[in-house]
């Protein structure tokens, strides 16, 4: 019994107590993004008896379709498991930049598995071709569709992909829910379909994946047109193809959209749009003249 009452007192082992001041850190963390939010940022009401600043917990737990106990739970430090469709959740509900993004699933020993997180594959020298390229766009995505390097041309292709914040980076979600994007894709519902059909199929070598769960759960929720499409169980492999786009800044855009995979399986791949025509290969020209004085704006 003696050895009993000491393995009980006796302190925590160091991993314990790391995983112990981990969760405080994440606890004290979530608070204060919490507070910080508005009720009016997030489309409630404040009502005359709020005393909290900021969200109150219950609000933070439906905003991100989470239980309020679950969520209470995580805000008391308590030892329970945080998936990583929860902390996305979480991070889209409490508005949280690249860098409070990071830091929450490092606080919850995670990894993010959206497009904002680095991806090993994209070498300097794929970053130097992509730029190498120019002016024809080029990007290199993963078989989710998740954007992970691109160049300056394609930054404006469609929209302006700088001006998205880097967790919402993945063609589905763009095509699917972004306006400006939509409007620049000529032939949108077959484009639609077809990347809906070429997702299926690279699905069945990731079955079970939370990026993937993650990703198609909020296709879902967020897009009537994906679920349609989705529902059809259509399947294509990847092909070369002429895309037309037209485009906000020089107008209509004729290109051939071909894949250049970076492995032995089809997943990472550079993607490039070269000219169809002289008369697109003009207007490229003049799209990048443009990538080119954005740039050097910001600098």
């Amino acid at each position: 019994m003696t050895t009993m009452a000491t393995d009980r007192t006796s302190p925590p082992q160091p991993a314990s107590r790391g995983s112990e001041i981990r969760r405080h850190e994440l606890a004290a963390f979530l608070r204060s993004r919490r507070e910080r939010i508005t009720p009016e940022q997030v489309g409630l009401p404040r009502g005359a008896r709020r005393r909290t600043p900021g969200l109150r917990r219950e609000e933070v737990a439906q905003l991100s379709a989470v239980g309020v106990t679950w969520y209470t739970w995580l805000e008391q430090a308590r030892d329970i498991q945080v998936s990583v469709q929860v902390l996305d959740a979480l991070a889209r509900t409490l508005m949280l930049d690249a860098s409070e993004r990071a830091h929450l699933f490092q606080l919850a020993g995670a990894t993010d598995p959206t497009p904002a997180t680095s991806c090993p594959s994209v070498t300097p020298a794929l970053r130097q071709m992509l730029r190498r390229l120019e002016p024809v766009p080029a990007l290199i995505q993963n078989s989710r569709y998740d954007i992970v390097a691109y160049n300056r041309t394609y930054a404006l292709l469609l929209g302006d992909l700088d001006a998205i914040p880097p967790e919402d980076h993945n063609c589905m979600l763009l095509i699917y829910t972004n306006k400006e994007w939509q409007a620049s894709v000529v032939h949108l519902e077959e484009t639609q379909r077809l990347m809906a059909a070429k997702l299926r199929a690279s699905l069945a070598g990731h079955l079970g994946e939370p990026a993937w769960k993650m990703l198609l759960k909020r296709l879902a929720a967020e897009s009537p047109d994906f679920r349609e499409h989705w529902e059809r169980y259509e399947v294509v492999g990847s092909r070369t193809r002429t895309k037309e786009f037209l485009n906000a800044h020089v107008g209509r855009l004729k290109l051939e959209h071909t894949d250049l995979w970076l492995g032995p399986e089809h997943g990472p791949r550079m993607v490039t749009y070269t000219p169809a025509d002289e008369e697109t290969h003009e207007r490229l020209e003049r799209l990048y003249d443009i990538a080119l004085a954005r740039t050097t704006a910001r600098a």
